[in-house]
């Protein structure tokens, strides 16, 4: 199982990025995915989920309303769209997937994760 994130950056505050994390090795559709970050000194926290139907999605209040989770089953590709970016957005994003069951917030619930792309948002 393999998951890549990617599309991180350095950005000023009020910009976007689209991360997007491709997915290799599942079964795509059995999978609940989720987005998570964590800036230094600070613990992991969720940020987006979509449920492996992808009519379900869940976000953390500090993104609703900036923050767009998405799902590409023939691509086997998941995407958060941010938007109107923060300095307290800076952090390194990590895509997660977790079989079977919904998107959830914890992070124990999921049992695979990527690498970490990296978010910087000056002001």
């Amino acid at each position: 199982v393999q998951l890549q994130a990617s599309g991180g950056g350095l950005v000023q505050a009020g910009s976007s990025l689209r991360l997007s994390c491709a997915a290799s090795g599942i079964t795509f559709s059995d999978y609940s995915m989720a987005w998570f970050r964590q800036a230094p000194g600070k613990e992991r926290e969720f940020v987006a989920g979509i449920h492996r139907s992808g009519d379900r999605t869940l976000y953390a209040d500090s993104v609703k309303g900036r923050f767009t989770v998405s799902k590409d089953k023939v691509k086997k590709m998941v995407y958060v769209q941010m938007n109107t970016l923060k300095p307290e957005d800076t952090a390194a994003y990590y895509c997660a997937a977790r079989r079977i069951g919904l998107a959830s917030r914890s992070d124990s619930d999921y049992a695979y994760w990527g690498q970490g792309t990296q978010v910087t948002v000056s002001s």
